[in-house]
């Protein structure tokens, strides 16, 4: 049984004379969601977004089901003997069995990147065959007769990425072979259905001078110029460029078939020196090269900024021991590879012997043999070589003594590889690029981090070009450069998004960007690679810090300690401190040095964090979810609690500690409320309160008690549907909307009733008393303080509310000495609850009523920094 999904889905198989085709459109969907991610487990959720998007059914669970029993009966169909069992159900979805020979779209990536492979190491006719191969396989873009949902639309753009890849690959291999006659018409096609990409415009070009036709390919150039300025306010790329003014010389050299430069960053390092003198010297059968050409990459024509960086790598680069190795470490897309090549152009008279480039990197891993093999190619070894590593090793030898050369191995990651590769003689010298550096390799570490905002925002403007207006586009540069939080790799990644759609400007993108739930689909849509540049990160982890790295993702952005990851964890906080470094030495989390407080602390940047929580909701169980959030909110809850008895924590007032950490709070209730953690999220709420009243955060305030009233009444806690309703009408009091307040009053003092609430119905009592002052009611606000001071008696904060009214009163129609009173009882109560807020305003009515404070001419401070203009002052 085999699955054709490059075109329209079918399954072939021996036990079938026809195709088998799904009829249904859904039942296409689920096959093709499952294969593209063969042998691994889809859960429900991903396949129910896959087929509903946002709005799925009330009945969608039991539909899937439904949609699965047909699929099974269908592979039954296609194969009796095996097809049902390949379809299995794995908690928490389903996962489809393959032998990846059975699927056309891992055989069609496996012969582009062996294609690719043999492109590198100069095998032409091998990797224009390979290439040739794998676009055979191509019949339509990814499932073309299915419906879309994000995980299909995604891979079809990534796979539609890598056909336009390959059919370049396979045809600069075949112009280099000299087969440009019989390219024309195939590259005259591929420039038509892909105008924008300069490769192909290249390739034609040069296949046209070659077969005599400069004028043809002259015109090519011009028509490509026209199209770009017209509609992307840009010129062509400078390879390009430098392609059309050699056929404007009438370079001679381009008549060979020779190297054709690529437009692609992508592409693989050209020779940039002339060609290596034989030495008249031979190991074996070997010739070596006189010298070793310079063969690094174009630097990155938008490379800006790492200023320090280059100069602390050319100090680790200096006087290394032979056989040493400096290394830059550092997340996927953080900039590492960009850098070790920026450096080697930059430090060039420190390495006359040459300085080449290896990639090491991607799937398949290649063996010892086949790097040294790579790697002595690179070095201009012409010739046969040894196929064994030990007599590679002594190739090598032979080729670097006496000789200071850099190689820079990018991409490395396995130590034996690397140590196989490292030079021996004094003076060369081996720079390798990786995640983590494997131990004990080197001490020479540059260990890379996100770019400043400011050259964040150089990099993104550098990579978007002309599509930056020069005037009135600081301000969303700024901020896209913000939401991309220093990421290069989310820079570039936001750049190529303004490009496919130049209409919209820096503005429009910006607000695509700031939504967190489709922020990594918008990066990804442009630049398919980067979402799985991100997740290679995380795939390429042990489970159980794969769990740990999704459930640390929803704890809000910002630094974080220990003892917040060991609440999400569910583990003590030894365990937790082993997790959050295994993280750390994985590049999925930064250390923060000197967090908020004192202590280690930890933060994961914020698209891995989206990262995390996409793969939370993929990967692990509702029920796992729930309870870290559970426990998180529980945590945070505590720490407010804490923190609001206390003036300062460490040098940082706890008003401080609670700005930073406000808009997570917010989404760790909002994550409590979508979970039907009612407790969890009236608690946190609840003492979110008194930080929210002393910012005057209106929306928060509303936002977060509103989840909570219905939280409250989901769980039937009269006592606390009081409380909110109390909350919220302190709040409109706030605004000065009297009348909505005077209506969340009414209902907190009736809920209060019925649940036997007393201190709630004296605060409610205190509220409406507060109306009734501020509106002149001098003797119906004091009918209500009577009561709510009995109410209040067991509650400090209740009876200090109500002191506090019953002094604004007297001071209006008992006098001094009585109002004197009850700022004093404040005082006192203030004390008590260690809260300096209440304290401060107790002791200013206390300096006023004895004639001290300063009290600006017919105003009133009836609340904490609440001030109001008396009725006689109009």
């Amino acid at each position: 049984m085999r699955f054709r999904i490059l075109g329209p889905l079918e399954i072939t198989s021996s036990a079938a004379a026809e195709p088998v085709r799904p009829r249904a459109a859904k039942i296409r969907a689920v096959l093709a969601t499952l294969l593209v991610r063969a042998n691994e487990i889809v859960s429900v959720d991903s396949l129910i977004d896959e087929l509903w998007g946002e709005h799925p059914p009330r009945t969608a669970t039991t539909t899937l089901q439904v949609y699965v029993s047909q699929l099974r009966k269908l592979l039954h169909t296609a194969d009796p003997e095996y097809g049902r069992d390949a379809l299995v159900t794995r908690p928490p979805g389903y996962a489809l069995h393959l032998d990846p020979a059975q699927l056309d779209l891992t055989v069609f990536e496996e012969l582009h990147h062996n294609g690719q492979k043999a492109l590198l190491r100069g095998d032409h006719a091998a990797a224009a065959d390979l290439q040739r191969r794998a676009l055979q396989l191509w019949r339509a873009p990814l499932a073309s007769d299915t419906p879309h949902g994000a995980l299909l639309a995604r891979t079809a753009v990534r796979l539609a990425e890598v056909r336009a890849a390959a059919l370049e690959q396979r045809m600069r291999a075949e112009l280099r072979l000299g087969h440009h006659q019989r390219l024309i018409g195939e590259l005259h096609s591929a420039v038509a259905e892909m105008p924008m990409r300069e490769e192909f415009h290249m390739l034609l070009m040069t296949a046209l001078y070659r077969a005599g036709r400069q004028a043809e390919a002259l015109r090519i150039f011009a028509q490509l110029r026209q199209t770009l300025v017209a509609e992307l306010a840009i010129e062509p790329g400078q390879p390009l460029q430098l392609l059309h003014q050699r056929i404007l010389a009438g370079d001679t050299e381009l008549l060979h078939p020779a190297p054709v430069p690529r437009a692609s960053e992508e592409s693989a390092p050209q020779d940039t020196g002339p060609a290596p003198t034989p030495d008249t010297g031979r190991l074996g059968q070997v010739p070596l090269p006189g010298r070793t050409p310079d063969r690094l990459p174009p630097r990155d024509p938008v490379f800006v900024g790492r200023s320090d960086e280059l100069d602390r790598l050319g100090a680790l680069l200096r006087d290394i021991p032979a056989g040493g190795c400096a290394a830059v470490a550092g997340a996927a897309g953080i900039g590492k590879t960009a850098l070790a090549v920026a450096a080697g152009h930059e430090l060039g008279d420190l390495f006359p012997g040459g300085r080449v480039f290896l990639e090491l990197g991607g799937p398949p891993q290649a063996g010892p043999a086949e790097l040294l093999t790579r790697l002595l190619q690179r070095l201009g070894v012409d010739g046969p070589l040894p196929t064994d590593v030990a007599g590679l090793r002594r190739v090598l030898d032979r080729l670097t003594e006496d000789r200071r050369i850099l190689l820079i191995l990018d991409g490395a990651e396995s130590p034996d590889h690397i140590r196989t590769l490292l030079p021996a003689s004094a003076g060369s010298t081996a720079l390798i690029t990786c995640r983590r550096v494997p131990e004990g390799l080197t001490d020479r570490v540059l260990e890379l981090d996100v770019l400043p905002q400011d050259e964040a925002r150089r990099l993104f403007t550098a990579a978007a070009g002309r599509l930056i207006p020069q005037h009135g586009g600081e301000t969303p540069v700024r901020e896209i450069a913000a939401l991309c939080e220093g990421l290069p790799l989310a820079l570039r990644a936001a750049a190529a998004r303004l490009a496919s759609r130049p209409n919209w400007g820096p503005e429009m993108l910006a607000a695509r960007l700031r939504g967190e739930q489709r922020r990594l689909a918008e990066l990804s849509a442009a630049a398919p690679g980067f979402h799985d540049r991100m997740r290679s990160c995380y795939e390429e982890t042990e489970p159980v810090l794969r769990r740990a790295f999704r459930l640390l993702g929803l704890v809000p952005v910002g630094p974080f300690d220990t003892q917040t990851a060991a609440a999400v964890l569910g583990e003590d906080v030894a365990k937790t401190g082993e997790l959050l470094d295994a993280l750390v030495r994985a590049q999925l989390l930064r250390r923060v040095a000197g967090g908020p407080e004192h202590g280690t602390h930890h933060r994961m940047h914020p698209l891995w964090r989206l990262l995390a929580l996409e793969c939370l909701a993929a990967e692990s169980p509702a029920a796992e979810a729930r309870a870290a959030t559970a426990r998180l909110a529980q945590e945070f809850t505590g720490q407010l609690r804490e923190a609001g008895g206390h003036a300062e924590r460490c040098g940082i007032h706890p008003l401080e500690l609670f700005s930073r950490r406000q808009d997570g709070l917010v989404d760790v209730v909002r994550r409590c409320h979508a979970a039907g953690l009612w407790a969890q999220t009236v608690e946190l709420a609840d003492a979110m309160t008194g930080f929210l009243e002393a910012r005057a955060a209106w929306d928060t305030w509303e936002t977060c008690h509103a989840l909570a009233l219905e939280a409250a009444r989901r769980q039937e806690d009269l006592a606390a549907e009081a409380r909110l309703l109390r909350s919220l009408g302190d709040l409109a009091w706030q605004r000065r909307q009297l009348t909505t307040a005077g209506e969340f009053y009414e209902r907190a003092l009736l809920t209060a009733d019925a649940g036997a609430a007393a201190t709630e119905r004296g605060r409610a009592l205190v509220g409406l008393a507060d109306l009734q002052l501020d509106a002149g009611g001098l003797e119906e606000a004091a009918a209500l303080l009577s009561p709510a001071l009995d109410a209040v008696a067991d509650d400090p904060r209740g009876r200090y509310e109500a002191h506090r009214v019953l002094g604004l009163l007297a001071l209006e129609n008992v006098g001094v000495d009585a109002a004197e009173a009850h700022f004093a009882d404040c005082l006192v109560l203030a004390a008590t609850l260690r809260d300096p807020r209440l304290e401060s305003y107790a002791q200013r009515w206390l300096d006023r009523v004895h004639g001290q404070g300063h009290r600006p001419a017919g105003w009133s401070e009836v609340r904490p920094g609440v001030w109001r203009l008396a009725p006689c002052a109009n």
